[in-house]
């Protein structure tokens, strides 16, 4: 009897795990463009990772939101390998990018104020740039308060195609004062790069953050 009780109900049971599974991979606030052609093997829950491969002080595999709704997604189009991550100048963007010829075919990094996110994006997409990064302003940031947060469409209307991301404040900081400190214009990157089946205990983290955010 106990068997048969069993077999009777099982495909509820099936049913009801099958409920749990597809409501654990369904996009939700954080699974940005999960259906715009982007691969999950490069995404999770949405956000996006990078590895900085020069200088070696920052030799780390780094987390990135990308925009909610602006620019143009990170799918399997959007490939950098040995790519330049280069700081404008100025830093926060909000006026033509000075070291433009740096920034040409590579990656823009600039840090948050003064303007939108998609004003930046445009600027950086103007001096040249595939994509722009954009971190806390590195004298402001609070790090009680950081956090990866969604960079969203300010309505200016601005023709902007190219894919934007936020990068926590810390990462950010760090990343600008090493680059400062050993006199270097850029950092070397691969954008995306698959950490989809990698456990977090073996994620190549920065050593002053946690994945769980």
């Amino acid at each position: 009897m106990k068997f048969n009780s069993i077999k009777r109900f099982f495909p509820l049971y099936t049913s009801l795990i099958l409920i749990i599974f597809s409501s654990a991979v369904s996009p939700g606030a954080n699974d940005l463009h999960f259906y715009d052609g982007v691969s999950t093997a490069d995404v999770i829950f949405g956000d996006v990772f990078f590895e900085i491969l020069d200088p070696p002080e920052l030799r780390y595999s780094y987390r990135i939101r990308p925009a909610k709704d602006f620019g143009t997604p990170f799918n399997e189009s959007i490939q950098f390998q040995d790519a330049r991550l280069v700081p404008t100048v100025p830093l926060h963007s909000c006026s033509d990018i000075v070291n433009h010829d740096d920034i040409v075919g590579q990656i823009a990094l600039s840090e948050r104020g003064e303007c939108s996110f998609v004003f930046k994006t445009a600027k950086a997409q103007q001096a040249g740039a595939r994509a722009i990064i954009i971190t806390e302003s590195v004298d402001k940031w609070d790090d009680s308060l950081d956090h990866l947060i969604e960079m969203v469409d300010d309505k200016m209307e601005l023709d902007v195609n190219i894919p934007a991301a936020f990068l926590l404040g810390r990462s950010g900081a760090t990343i600008l004062r090493t680059l400062r400190k050993l006199k270097k214009s850029y950092a070397v990157v691969n954008l995306p790069i698959n950490m989809t089946h990698v456990p977090i205990s073996k994620m190549n983290q920065p050593p002053w953050i946690s994945w769980i955010l």
